[in-house]
């Protein structure tokens, strides 16, 4: 009777401590993490835009009354077409009890223009086991960056793509377009024989019709004075010497 009591007793320990492991308070606690993630002040409505490095702070506080060590920092973008997972960031830094920790967080965007959400999330570790915690999520407004004139590499790629079509228009036109032929002029024979010239100006006058040639009277006033002179002067000289063989 002994041995059917103390076999009773055994088998009520046996499936008291089966049921306590089989129940939730048998599992390991979460810790309790709180961790949030808010824009920088420069972008206060929560612009992400496309080709461009965008910036998040998240903030993680450790509540829990042992150490966790945060391992990755990750999100993914939300649309009603697509879902795109953003990069994950690794980190694995101890967080110590009580321990409120910013880390900063980046991602590109090449997405259409448009209102998207956005999740992010932290995954850490604590005493050999992971969990996961909700940083962020909520709607952010993607847009495209903000074009400028002094923007020296778009400049460069307008003149690239220019002098390409430029080359390409040239070849369609001299290929598929005929070109015009060029006329020769015959060569002009210079005129044979003699070459006078009259005037100041210098032409031939065997090209003018002799109707049209009116040559210059020469001026006599000035020749027959000229010669009256010389006259009148060897008339006073002869004189004057047969004067002066009189008187010898």
């Amino acid at each position: 009777m002994r041995f059917q009591n103390l076999l009773g007793y055994g088998l009520g320990i046996a499936a008291l401590l089966q049921s306590v492991l089989a129940s939730p308070l048998g599992d390991p606690v979460e810790p309790e993490v709180e961790a949030t993630a808010a824009f920088p002040e420069d972008n206060p409505f929560g612009h992400v835009v496309n080709g461009e490095r965008n910036n998040i702070i998240l903030t993680v506080e450790n509540k829990a009354e042992r150490n966790i060590t945060l391992q990755t920092v990750a999100g993914s973008i939300h649309h009603p077409e697509t879902n795109v997972l953003t990069t994950a960031l690794s980190y694995k830094i101890p967080l110590l009890q009580g321990v409120k920790l910013q880390v900063p967080y980046a991602f590109y965007s090449e997405f259409k223009p448009g209102d998207w959400k956005l999740n992010l999330w932290i995954d850490y570790e604590a005493d050999g086991d992971k969990y996961r915690t909700i940083a962020y999520e909520s709607i952010i407004t993607v847009v495209e960056p903000e074009g400028s004139w002094f923007d020296i590499q778009l400049w460069i790629t307008y003149a690239i793509v220019a002098a390409f079509l430029g080359g390409l228009g040239y070849y369609a036109y001299s290929t598929f377009v005929p070109q015009p032929k060029k006329r020769k002029t015959p060569a002009v024979s210079a005129p044979v024989g003699t070459v006078t010239a009259t005037g100041a100006g210098g032409y031939q006058e065997e090209w003018i019709p002799e109707h049209h040639l009116k040559k210059p009277k020469a001026r006599k006033t000035k020749a027959t004075a000229t010669s009256g002179e010389e006259t009148s002067g060897t008339e006073l000289s002869a004189a004057e010497g047969r004067k002066r063989k009189g008187r010898k």
